[in-house]
C-alpha cells in the first residue's frame, strides 16, 4: 500500500459531488490538495474543513476544463511548490438532457462533449508530460456504467463516457514503459447534483431518479479512487466498475414499491 502523505493530488470538478468527496478522502490520507472548479466560491467553506480532515495544504483555483488555453495557462501559473502533481483525478463531467437523439439540443451535446471528452483531454495533455518527466504519477479518470451500456435517450452522454473508456485505455497503452499509472473508475447511479444538472435545475424530476432504490454515495466512489491510488507502485488498476446493490447496469434497477 502506497502512502499519500504530502503527495499533490489535483482534482477537477472538486467543488461538489464525487470531486468534493474525493478531496476529503485524500485529505484523510494526508495529501496536499490542488482543487479546481468553475464555482470557486464553494472552496471558501471547503478549504478549512479539508485541512481539519487531514490535508497538509490546500490550493484552489477557478478552471473551466472546456477551455484549452485556460487549462494550460492556469497550470503553468501554479506556484512552483504545486506543479509536481502526483495524482490527477479527471472528475469534471456532466450530463445534459434526456431526449431521443433526433430530438436532442445541440447546446447540450456541445457541453457534454466539450466537458467529458475534450476537457478530459486538455487536462491530461497539460499534466501528464510532467509525470513522465518526473517518472512518477497516476491518472484517475471518472467513467460510468453509461460507457459500458447505452441507455435510451442518453446516446450522447453514453457516447462521451465510451470515449472516456477508449481514452483511458489508450493513455495506459501510450504510457507503457513509464511508471505512470492510469485508472478508470466507472460508477453507476450516484446521488449527487448530476440529475439536477441533467434536468437543468428541475429538482423534482431529479429526485425521481433515485426513488425506490439505494444509489451509491459520492464517498463510495471516492473510496474506490483512493484504493486504486494506494496500490503498490507496480500495480495498475485498469478499471473499477461499481454500482449499488440495486443496480445491475445502465438499464436494470431494483426499484422497490413505496
Amino acid at each position: 500500500m502506497q502512502k499519500l502523505n504530502g503527495k499533490i493530488v489535483f482534482i477537477t470538478g472538486a467543488s461538489s459531488g464525487i470531486g468534493e468527496a474525493s478531496a476529503f478522502a485524500f485529505a484523510a490520507e494526508g495529501a496536499r490538495l490542488l482543487l479546481a472548479a468553475r464555482r470557486l466560491e464553494r472552496f471558501q467553506e471547503l478549504t478549512p474543513k479539508l485541512k481539519d480532515a487531514g490535508a497538509v495544504d490546500v490550493h484552489t483555483f477557478s478552471l473551466d476544463v472546456r477551455n484549452a488555453a485556460q487549462v494550460q495557462s492556469q497550470l503553468d501559473a501554479l506556484p512552483e511548490e504545486w506543479k509536481a502533481i502526483d495524482i490527477l483525478v479527471n472528475n469534471a463531467g456532466l450530463s445534459r438532457g434526456l431526449e431521443k437523439l433526433h430530438e436532442g439540443k445541440l447546446q447540450d451535446w456541445d457541453e457534454m462533449i466539450d466537458t467529458n471528452v475534450k476537457g478530459l483531454l486538455y487536462v491530461t495533455r497539460a499534466v501528464v508530460p510532467g509525470m513522465v518527466a518526473r517518472a512518477r504519477g497516476h491518472v484517475v479518470n471518472l467513467g460510468s456504467t453509461a460507457g459500458e451500456l447505452t441507455y435510451p435517450n442518453g446516446a450522447v452522454y453514453c457516447g462521451s463516457k465510451a470515449a472516456e473508456h477508449a481514452i483511458n485505455d489508450g493513455l495506459r497503452q501510450d504510457l507503457l514503459g513509464t511508471p505512470v499509472r492510469v485508472t478508470s473508475i466507472d460508477p453507476g447511479m450516484v446521488e449527487t447534483e448530476f440529475s439536477q444538472v441533467r434536468f437543468h435545475g428541475d429538482k423534482e424530476r431529479a429526485a425521481k431518479v433515485y426513488q425506490g432504490l439505494t444509489p451509491l454515495q459520492p464517498s463510495d466512489v471516492a473510496d474506490a479512487i483512493v484504493w486504486a491510488a494506494t496500490r503498490p507502485a507496480h500495480v495498475n488498476i485498469a478499471r473499477v466498475l461499481l454500482t449499488s446493490i440495486d443496480q445491475a447496469n445502465s438499464l436494470l434497477f431494483n426499484r422497490k414499491q413505496s
